[in-house]
């Protein structure tokens, strides 16, 4: 298809079309089907072919409304619709699906209609484009790295319009960065910052003594302990999270990111009380975890080129932070009795990334608030995050926990 073409897809809301298994589904515009209109302007167009006021129209009249409206279509689009009037199985439409139709509500109605009548429609995988721009190439790119299935991979490469840019993940790797030049600069240190006995006396930080400030559950995110640290995790962040929000959009990763980070902070206070926490970790961990949990659980759908080894070496990344991570516990403090920053918040991010992230990330285009599944994930992170902020008031005092002093 030409790249002109291609463009004009992009700058328009998508509709559908279906391949011979129904699983694969072309995206098409609705505007170029008809004008966009309220529902009462439907409901006219709707009763023009349905005379009888049964609330169905046939699949012939359906017919004669297309090529009504033929000059305005595509030709491809319009074979397109014309395969679904000729393939629904009860030879008639409902209104329901007419406005699914013509309104471009990909709908679970519309989308049972789409496979019913476009199952002897064949059409080309998105791979097989050809005539695209950079910027095209890199968001079929992407679509293929995060989208197991063809008919979202479509649905997204002709939908994504780069408004609004991945700005999310973007700027907190900004503001990671600035932050760990600025304590650079102040202590003169830009490897294994943590041992300088100036680190924890920001705002930033979470330390057990000062647990009371709230901030410090999420602000320590942009903290590192070193140049180690802050390079793996800015790796991982950039690599995983950008694509991942590109395709998602920044609600959506932002969830995950700051549940992580919030899980990785809050395990810490229960489980390694005496501990300091640093580093974006739970949230990077959280993002990566489900990425990883959604390629495994959709292996065969996946197309990503070399994902038996990209996932490895994921792995092997994810395996080398969290390992420094436990080593710098374990290390003699540099102002003892205060120990080094816990790596727990790692383990954190992953239980949410396993959890409510890979629910996230699961379905592209299901709404969250249509997903069960992702309340009840949501109701039990919420549950913990309950339990921890009671355990964080009454099980210090109650098990007499000695703390390191404040920094």
């Amino acid at each position: 298809m030409p790249a002109a073409a291609r463009d004009a897809r992009v700058s328009s809301s998508p509709a559908v079309a279906a391949n011979a298994e129904g699983d694969e589904i072309e995206v098409l515009e609705s505007s170029d089907v008809l004008p966009a209109a309220p529902e009462d302007q439907w409901k006219s167009l709707f009763d023009k072919y349905d005379p009888e006021s049964s609330g169905f129209i046939s699949t012939e009249r359906f017919r004669d409304l297309l090529a009504a409206h033929g000059s305005e279509l595509d030709p491809h689009k319009l074979e397109v619709l014309l395969a679904l009037a000729d393939g629904n199985a009860d030879g008639k439409i409902c209104y329901q699906d007419f406005v699914n139709l013509m309104s471009n509500k990909r709908s679970n109605s519309f989308r049972r209609a789409i496979l019913q009548g476009g199952r002897q429609l064949k059409g080309a995988a998105l791979r097989e484009e050809v005539g695209l721009g950079l910027s095209q190439r890199l968001v079929r790119h992407i679509a293929y790295e995060t989208l197991p299935r063809e008919i979202d991979r479509k649905w997204y490469f002709d939908s994504y319009t780069c408004c609004p840019p991945p700005w999310l993940i973007l700027a907190f790797t900004i503001a990671e960065v600035a932050v760990f030049v600025y304590y650079g600069m102040q202590l003169d240190r830009w490897v294994l910052q943590v041992s300088d006995p100036q680190f924890l006396k920001g705002p930033l930080p979470y330390h057990p003594q000062l647990r009371s400030q709230a901030w410090r559950y999420l602000s320590y995110v942009f903290m590192h302990a070193g140049i180690e640290h802050l390079g793996l995790n800015m790796a991982m962040q950039l690599l995983v999270g950008v694509p991942l929000e590109m395709v998602h959009g920044a609600v959506r990763i932002g969830l995950v990111y700051v549940c992580g980070v919030l899980a990785g902070s809050l395990a810490v206070s229960v489980t390694d009380m005496t501990a300091p926490v640093v580093g974006s970790s739970g949230g990077v961990y959280a993002l990566v975890s489900a990425h990883l949990a959604n390629v495994v659980m959709n292996w065969s759908g996946m197309k990503c080129q070399f994902k038996l080894f990209r996932m490895a070496m994921a792995l092997v990344c994810m395996s080398v932070e969290f390992g420094r991570a436990v080593w710098l516990r374990f290390y003699p403090p540099a102002f003892p009795p205060c120990p080094n920053p816990s790596f727990v918040a790692h383990l954190g991010g992953v239980a949410v990334g396993l959890t409510l992230g890979v629910v996230v990330l699961h379905n592209y285009e299901q709404r969250l608030q249509e997903q069960s599944l992702f309340w009840i994930f949501f109701c039990v992170y919420m549950l913990f995050v309950l339990c921890a902020v009671f355990w964080n008031v009454f099980a210090y005092g109650l098990l007499d926990v000695k703390l390191p002093p404040s920094p």
